[in-house]
């Protein structure tokens, strides 16, 4: 059941939490093989479901416990048509994996919502290629017409919203706010910035926002940041500036690393919790707007307990 359709609650002034890096949770926390780096596999069985439920559980405490509310995005970054024929999924199966995705969030939900604990349930849309790198971009009509199968599902199911996220270029970007508008869903959209502060397409976090709002009248419910650490972005947010006021969510990644770095590196760089806390806490006094938290790659628990703790006072439970 769709909840929040009409009004969603982290659009108030009150603080949400996410979770963090769940691929790079599974691959380098539990040693499990991802094929293509796609969580969603994880639905096909009940083992790998059931994995998925603890990983949210416990993010979902860590908000309920709290008095906050919490964003459940569905593990399905990868589960559009290009991804799921490298899977070897059919169409049909891959349409299971995004029901299922979402009903695993209902799920979620049902079991740690409270009254001051509202939560959200998230279809997730990932960018149809490689989220560091622009080859193969679509214009905005073709990013329209190929991610309105995925966002079309969501609108048959719980979801209370769409996501995108780690997007590089902006026309993708409009072709998915386009594709939610048609389904009636609201949509956020999160644009991945590489170590300069801009888009991997070179374009400025500045433009990628005032273009995807004039091409869409404004129709994005809010935009988020991922995939990127605070240091590489923090200097192009300038808080007396109107586009500024449009960005409310924060994925940050644990690590310095650049896009480039992180592809190539056979290890987890998983920073300092403590460390990313403080600096979600520094933004935060300088654009209070940001009250979506959690992470990206990188990112596990501690990270989001360390984010709480930063920007609200309130310590993990022993």
């Amino acid at each position: 059941m769709c909840k929040y359709r009409t009004a969603l609650p982290q659009l108030a002034d009150r603080l949400f939490l996410m979770d963090g890096g769940l691929e790079t949770t599974l691959v380098f926390h539990e040693g499990i093989d991802l094929p293509f780096f796609a969580a969603a596999d994880q639905l096909k069985d009940a083992a790998g479901t059931e994995r998925l439920r603890r990983y949210y559980d416990r993010y979902a405490r860590l908000a309920a416990e709290a008095s906050l509310g919490f964003v459940l995005d569905s593990p399905n970054w990868r589960s559009n048509p290009d991804w799921g024929e490298k899977m070897g999924l059919s169409r049909a199966e891959l349409e299971d994996i995004n029901r299922r995705g979402v009903a695993l969030m209902e799920e979620v939900r049902a079991r740690h919502e409270h009254e001051n604990a509202p939560m959200v349930v998230s279809g997730v849309v990932g960018p149809r290629g490689d989220g560091y790198r622009t080859d193969g971009a679509m214009s905005a009509a073709e990013a329209r017409d190929y991610h309105g199968w995925q966002v079309g599902i969501y609108a048959t199911t719980g979801a209370d919203m769409v996501a995108a996220y780690t997007l590089n270029y902006v026309e993708e970007a409009i072709g998915i706010v386009q594709a939610a508008q048609h389904a009636g869903l609201p949509v956020a959209i999160s644009f991945t910035l590489e170590t300069d502060g801009r888009l991997p397409s070179g374009q400025t976090l500045k433009d990628a926002i005032f273009q995807t709002d004039a091409a869409t009248g404004s129709a994005p419910a809010y935009y988020l940041i991922n995939c990127a650490h605070p240091n590489h972005f923090a200097h192009v947010l300038e808080p007396a500036e109107d586009w500024t006021g449009r960005l409310r969510g924060l994925r940050a990644n644990a690590s310095r690393r650049s896009h480039a770095e992180l592809d190539a590196a056979p290890d987890l760089d998983a920073g300092d919790p403590v460390e990313l806390g403080q600096l979600y806490r520094g933004l935060r006094a300088r654009l209070p707007q940001f009250t979506i938290l959690g992470g990206c790659c990188g990112t596990d628990h501690r990270h989001v307990e360390q984010i709480r703790f930063a920007c609200t006072g309130v310590a993990a439970a022993a």
